[in-house]
C-alpha cells in the first residue's frame, strides 16, 4: 500500500498494489498546473482510497481531462483522463517511498527552456500508446 497527501494533510490517498512506472509530461497545460514538469503515475480508480474529497477542487483543462488540486493549500495532486478507468496521482504527493523511477517523457516539443533531461530515459513529442 502506498500513502500520500497534499502539502496541508487536508487531502490524503492510499493506492493498493504497486504503483506503474511513471510518465514525466512537458505540456504547457501540466507546467501551468505543477510549476514545473509533472509527473504521475496511472492507477486503477479501484485502488485509490481518497479522503479529504471534499477539499479536492477540480479545473476541466480540456474536453479530455480534468485537474485537481486541494482547495486548502493549492497542491497538484491528479490528472483525471475523463472516460477512462484510471487516474494519474503526482509522484511529489505520495509520503512513502515508490519503488519506481520515471519510464518515460512526454510532450517535449513544449519542453521550458530552463531544465535538462537525465540521459536514458525514453522521450516522446507526444503521448506513445497506453496499454489501458
Amino acid at each position: 500500500m502506498h500513502r500520500g497527501s497534499c502539502l496541508c494533510g487536508a487531502v490524503r490517498f492510499t493506492v493498493e498494489g504497486e504503483l506503474p512506472a511513471p510518465d514525466a509530461c512537458h505540456c504547457t497545460k501540466c507546467r501551468k498546473h505543477s510549476g514545473h514538469y509533472f509527473v504521475s503515475t496511472d492507477v486503477p480508480r479501484s485502488a485509490v482510497t481518497l479522503e479529504g474529497q471534499d477539499q479536492v477542487r477540480w479545473f476541466q483543462s480540456s474536453e479530455k481531462a480534468r485537474r485537481g488540486f486541494c482547495s486548502v493549500c493549492g497542491a497538484s495532486l491528479f490528472w483525471d483522463p475523463l472516460q477512462r478507468d484510471w487516474i494519474g496521482i503526482a509522484m511529489g504527493a505520495f509520503d512513502t517511498p515508490t519503488r519506481t523511477r520515471v519510464a518515460l517523457h512526454v510532450h517535449l516539443a513544449n519542453k521550458g527552456d530552463y531544465y535538462e533531461l537525465e540521459e536514458g530515459t525514453p522521450r516522446f513529442d507526444t503521448i506513445p500508446p497506453r496499454p489501458h
